[in-house]
This record gives structure tokens, sequence and C-alpha cells, in this order.
């Protein structure tokens, strides 16, 4: 694993594999707003996902005069928001004991309202801003195979209506394995976990965001790779250099989550890219073609699937895309880490995601497959993980206007909204009692945090579950 985290995740590739989300790319895929780059702005931010699109519009919306420039190695959200599975998920529960352990109970709960409300708050904002994103709010549903994770999941859901009080903590509905099969569709589990979720197509989210920044005077400038970042000792701006020339900015905001240490080194081995593999398939013939009512997570020993299904009414309705498969990668998923590859995808994980969905429903709900073929698309994406399993938001310590907005664990759905609207905040210097009411101290960027390296699997969702830790040695 130390070796896998020292990898250095260089620049995105060239020709990743198309996702079915980015099926037709979108008009600004390859936006340029000005044909030059411009010499100098006072902000330049590096990644065009949710986080660096937010960040924009939030900046922009308090200060329409700020010059802010947006560099995108490549096109327009085709990093990870552009390549996900869709899901605005909280799952807090899962890390719920393991936060109240490591950071105590007030962040643990910080954790758990920013999560759910930044899954409400992204609906809402596409609602508000005729977002046409195929946004669904809806119950989602965890079906275990483990009767001790299944009594962890009840665990951590006590401890949480404990300290935070059954009205204020987010809802969740526990089911016995017969109310699993025949609500949910879903046989032979030890039970099932309900509560509130939701899905869209991040993909066109983030398009929506960067839309509205570009109306509101962000200079995009796509199929632009930052090469390197400098800072000038004589006026503390930072330089960025990039194959069309360089850009000058007095505040710099990373927003390039798994390949972060790339761009400042420091963070090599902090900040660790992980591969996952998502599928897209047409459902069984047994099954709903109009689409599933809730999400679904599958939760085993050792790991987990997560999986939407495509609303009634949008581009191939009831289409079931599920990711995860991890533990069956080479070295039991460990050769993902590091791994920033996603012109291809690891095979084993991509035949084991085909075959699981008729597993998880069984034979006899899921029906023959369609005519067409089960399987409709198969792409991969990278994440950024942290060995404390937080991400990293707001000042670099000792780098006066460096700003990170990364690391968001495979969770960023309802992360990277908020943490955005924070990262704001802190460039802005509105870094007072409001922000911190709300926001978990955890997530902050201190030398400490920095420090940490990765030396055994990385707490992370949808990834391998991690190895107790003793004494500090894995």
């Amino acid at each position: 694993m130390e070796q896998r985290a020292s990898i250095p995740p260089g620049l995105p590739r060239d020709n990743p594999i198309q996702s079915y989300w980015q099926d037709p790319p979108d008009e600004i895929a390859d936006c340029r707003t000005t044909p030059e780059l411009p010499n100098e702005v006072d902000i330049a931010i590096i990644g065009s996902g949710v986080s660096g699109a937010s960040i924009s519009y939030n900046l922009l919306s308090s200060n329409p005069d700020l010059k802010v420039v947006l560099l995108e190695a490549r096109q327009a959200a085709s990093g990870a928001s552009g390549r996900n599975g869709g899901h605005t998920k909280t799952a807090t529960y899962r890390s719920f004991l393991d936060n109240v352990q490591t950071v105590g109970a007030e962040d643990a709960m910080k954790i758990t309202n920013l999560e759910y409300n930044c899954m409400v708050s992204v609906h809402k904002f596409a609602r508000e801003n005729n977002i046409g994103c195929d946004s669904v709010r809806c119950q989602t549903i965890d079906v275990f195979y483990d009767e001790k994770q299944f009594q962890n999941a009840r665990e951590s859901v006590s401890l949480m209506e404990k300290l935070m009080g059954k009205g204020n903590a987010p809802e969740h509905i526990f089911h016995n394995s017969q109310e699993t099969a025949e609500k949910f569709l879903a046989p032979n589990s030890v039970g099932a976990l309900e509560y509130e979720s939701g899905s869209l197509s991040a993909y066109k989210f983030t398009i929506g965001v960067l839309k509205l920044a570009l109306q509101k005077g962000l200079n995009l400038q796509c199929n632009t790779p930052a090469n390197s970042i400098s800072k000038s000792p004589t006026d503390g701006k930072w330089t960025i250099s990039t194959p069309r020339g360089n850009v000058k900015a007095k505040t710099l905001v990373l927003a390039t989550n798994g390949y972060t240490a790339h761009l400042y080194p420091q963070l090599q081995g902090v900040i660790v890219p992980l591969r996952g593999v998502v599928t897209a398939q047409r459902p069984g013939q047994n099954m709903p073609q109009k689409g599933l009512e809730t999400t679904y997570s599958f939760v085993y020993n050792d790991g987990f699937e997560y999986m939407i299904s495509r609303p009634a009414g949008s581009r191939f309705e009831g289409d079931i895309v599920i990711g995860g498969g991890m533990h069956v990668a080479k070295d039991e998923g460990t050769s993902e880490y590091g791994n920033t590859d996603d012109t291809t995808y690891d095979k084993n994980s991509a035949d084991y995601l085909s075959e699981c969905t008729e597993r998880y429903f069984g034979t006899r709900n899921w029906g023959k497959d369609n005519p067409d073929g089960r399987c409709r698309r198969i792409w991969s994406g990278v994440m950024g993980f942290s060995c404390d399993g937080y991400p990293f938001v707001g000042p670099v310590p000792g780098e006066e206007g460096l700003y990170l907005a990364a690391s968001f664990q495979g969770h960023g759905m309802v992360l990277c909204f908020l943490c955005a609207k924070a990262a704001a905040s802190m460039i802005k210097g509105a870094d007072g009692e409001e922000l911190k009411s709300w926001f978990p101290a955890c997530y902050r960027v201190t030398a400490e945090r920095m420090r940490k390296k990765s030396g055994g699997r990385l707490r992370a969702s949808g990834a391998p579950e991690p190895e107790p830790v003793e004494n500090g040695v894995h």
C-alpha cells in the first residue's frame, strides 16, 4: 500500500472512457471563454468538478467584480463529477461510531448534518435554478448480507439518535430479511436499513452550476492542464504554468481531488487516488421497467456496491447504475490505489458488477435479460482518499493564498457542494463563528494532517474496509 500511495498521480489522462453521463458531451464541454488565457486574475481555480464549479459560483455571486479563471485539464466536468454513480447518499451511520472515537462527538454530528444538508441542498439548488439533471429525492435501502455489519449499523444508529436526539438525527428504519425480500425485491439478506437519499446526473448538475457561474462572469478554460504551480517571493502571487501560457493569481484553489499531489507534491501519499468502476445495466425483464422506487447499497463483509435506478421519464429510464466490486480487483483492490488510468477499467470488477445484479435481486425477480443485453456501458473514474478518511478543505498552512477542496473519499455528492460553500467563505475572509458552527474542524487543512501518509488500507466509501490500526501500525 505504501508503494501504491507513492505513485505520482500525474495529469488526468487524455481520451478517457466516455462515461454513461457524458454521452453526449454538453455544449460547454470544450468551452474557452476567451481565446487566450488571462495573464492575471484575482482567483484561479483548477478543476471543473462540483467543487471547482460551486466555489466559482459562490465567489462570483458575492462579488461579481472578481476576476476568476477556472482551468480544466480535459473537458468540463470530465473527472469524478462526470463519472460517478449518480447517487446523493449520505450513509453517515457507516462512519459515525468511528468518527465519534476519532474526532469526537461534536464533529461526528457536524459531519452527519453536513452530509444530510448537502444532499438536500444539491436537489434544492437544481430545482430552484432549473438545472435539468434528473434530480430525484427518494428513500434508499442498505441490504446487509453480514450479521456483524448489520449489528454495527444498529449500534451506530442508536448512538447517533442518543447524541443528536431522535428528532434531530436523520431517520433510519430497520427491516427484517422477509420485509427486505418482499418490499425491496432483495432475497437472502440478514436485513436492511432505510433512510433518505436521492439520485441525479452529477455531470448535468455540475455543468448546470458551471453555466450559472459563466453567467456571473467566470472565465472557463477547458483542455488547459496545469503543469505546475509556483509562488513569487516578491509579490506573493501564484503562477500556474500551462501549455498555453502562464496565469498569475493572488489566490489559487486546487479543486483537483485525487490528482492534487501532481501540483502540490507535499500531498504525495497524503491524498491518494483510487480508481473505481461503474456499470450501467438494462434491467431484467421481471424488474420494474420504469425504475425502482429506492436507491440501494448491498453491504457484505469486505465491501459494498452502490446502485441507483434511472427515473421514469429520463433517458434510459429503468437502467440500473451500479458501482463497486473493488474487492475482486487485483490484490484485493490494492492495485486500484494510485491508479489514475480512466482510459480503461479493472475487468474483474466490471465482470463482478455485471453478474451481481441478478444475484442480489434473485433470478426470479430479475427474469430474463433484456434482448439487447444486460450491460449498456462500463467506465471508470478516479476518486481521492486521505488516510484519516476526511476531505481537505481550506487554506494550506504556511502557503499564503493557496486553498484546497479535495479528497472526497468517493463520497463527493454529499460533501462537495457545502464544502465549496465553506471554502468560498474562507477565501472571502468570512471564517468566523457562523462557519465554525456547522463545518467540521476535522475537514480543515492542518500541518499535522498533511504529515499523515498512507500506510495501510484507507477508510473508503465503496473501497475495501480498513484493517485495524494498533499503535499506529497497520
